[in-house]
């Protein structure tokens, strides 16, 4: 038996990483979007939008998300040791944009509630996961948080979840980009 040859590989542009390259090549991969919420011990709550969640392990249940060391709403949750993890809904744009900036109040003006879990819980998302840090790994700009997860409401069945891909929100609707303005990738989101 003879080995096909290699075909040639396609063209593609290949570059060296910096953060504008980084932004791009890893826009091109959809994530859904989440805002992780909780009480500083001041009770004075925080949050941020952040796209960088998963699942880790069933046995134990356990949850990963990535924050920048430089946010300020990540220290505070780190602090309490308890957080939330909001998954947002297709139409939560506005939600998105408030906790995707490092500018404004956050929680002004909105109708949120604290769980039985301590941890500030927002309005119409699809699911949230309610979770001690179990353990925090530095890397790079970025902490890589490990939590243990307490409880799990599921919201709604029917929802479709939001997405970001390419700069936008949602896959194949080039008329959703991200709204223009005071957040985004350059505003330290998540």
């Amino acid at each position: 038996m003879t080995a096909e040859p290699l075909s040639a590989p396609e063209a593609c542009e290949e570059t060296e990483p910096n953060p504008q390259r980084m932004r791009r090549t890893m826009g091109s991969f959809a994530s859904g979007v989440t805002v992780v919420t909780g009480l500083g011990r001041d009770g004075v709550p925080a949050g941020f939008a952040c796209q960088s969640f998963a699942s880790v392990s069933l046995e134990p249940a356990l949850v990963l998300f990535c924050a920048d060391h430089r946010g300020r709403a990540w220290p505070r949750i780190r602090e309490a040791g308890r957080f939330a993890v909001n998954i947002l809904a297709e139409g939560q744009t506005d939600l998105c944009g408030r906790f995707g900036s490092s500018k404004g109040r956050k929680y002004e003006g909105l109708d949120w509630e604290v769980s039985r879990w301590g941890t500030p819980s927002l309005p119409g998302v699809l699911t949230r996961v309610h979770a001690d840090v179990y353990d925090v790994h530095g890397a790079g700009d970025h902490d890589v948080v490990l939590g243990r997860v307490l409880a799990l409401e599921t919201l709604s069945e029917e929802g479709r979840p939001m997405l970001f891909f390419r700069g936008g929100f949602g896959i194949g609707d080039p008329a959703a980009p991200a709204p223009p303005g005071p957040w985004g990738w350059g505003d330290l989101w998540g």
